[in-house]
């Protein structure tokens, strides 16, 4: 059993924002630049096949934790619990709480880095609430109480400690590709330039070095240019229009989650059989 589910109303608000999609990509790439999770990825994903199938399972998971019913959540952790025990290498384990302290931050960082750096909000407890909030993520998959760090300021010194020690290995770059590179996705590809475009620049400069991703000042300029006047134009909309759309993500997420369990039954009978 989890921990009683916490108040998750600054969780809600900034998660319903469409603008938090702009960091997926950085969310997900931090996460494989920590070579245990991108060695797991690339051992028990179809990452090739299925090139986006990790970030969009990622987002319904968050939609179902953050506006679902605690129950639902529950369950939902218990499910990926138990698939996770079969996520096993050398030097990694999907149930791995370090592992899940590090995943389930580097998607609150995604979104205080959508709110503060490009949309210019929300601000010092409006951010710090968010944090405690978003400790429930990695509660519902059993993260071991205080594991996570325990506050905003305990929460920017881990991600700095963190960013500064990842070391990107050639697991890690071949996420990367498959994902920045979808070739399966190709009529996508204007959407797929402009997503592999700003998750280059939104990544820590470090990082993106690692990864081997061709960055500039011009280019830097440019993408800027693109955030500050989007986010302009995005700020003009009522923000309980912009949030409106969260129902319909939770119940699109709801149908691709009994989908995926559907898949997975499915391939445990044939293997069974």
């Amino acid at each position: 059993m989890t921990a009683p589910v916490p108040d998750r109303a600054v969780l809600r608000r900034l998660a319903a924002e469409p603008a938090v999609m702009l960091a997926a990509g950085r969310a997900l790439l931090l996460q494989v630049a920590h070579p245990a999770v991108a060695r797991g990825v690339a051992e028990h994903s179809d990452m090739r096949d299925r090139p986006l199938d990790r970030l969009f399972g990622t987002l319904d998971f968050l939609a179902i934790v953050a506006f679902g019913e605690q129950d639902e959540a529950e369950r939902l952790g218990r499910g990926i619990r138990r698939l996770h025990e079969r996520v096993t290498g050398p030097g990694y384990s999907g149930n791995d709480p370090d592992l899940q302290v590090w995943v389930n931050a580097t998607l609150t960082d995604a979104a205080l880095y959508v709110h503060e750096e490009i949309l210019g909000s929300p601000g010092g407890d409006l951010s710090g609430a968010y944090v405690e909030q978003a400790r429930y993520v990695a509660d519902v998959l059993g993260c071991p109480p205080g594991a996570q760090p325990a506050d905003l300021p305990a929460f920017r010194a881990y991600m700095d400690r963190m960013i500064g020690s990842l070391e990107v290995t050639d697991d890690g770059r071949a996420v990367a590709r498959a994902v920045l590179r979808a070739r399966k996705l190709w009529w996508l590809w204007p959407g797929l330039w402009l997503f592999r475009f700003i998750t280059t620049g939104v990544l820590p400069p470090r990082v993106r070095e690692q990864y081997g991703l061709p960055w500039g000042p011009r280019r830097e300029r440019f993408l800027w240019f693109l955030l500050r006047t989007g986010a302009f134009f995005y700020r003009l909309v009522p923000g309980p229009l912009r949030r409106a759309g969260a129902p319909l993500a939770l119940w699109r997420a709801r149908r691709r989650m009994a989908r995926r369990a559907r898949r997975s039954a499915d391939a445990a009978a044939r293997a069974a059989a």
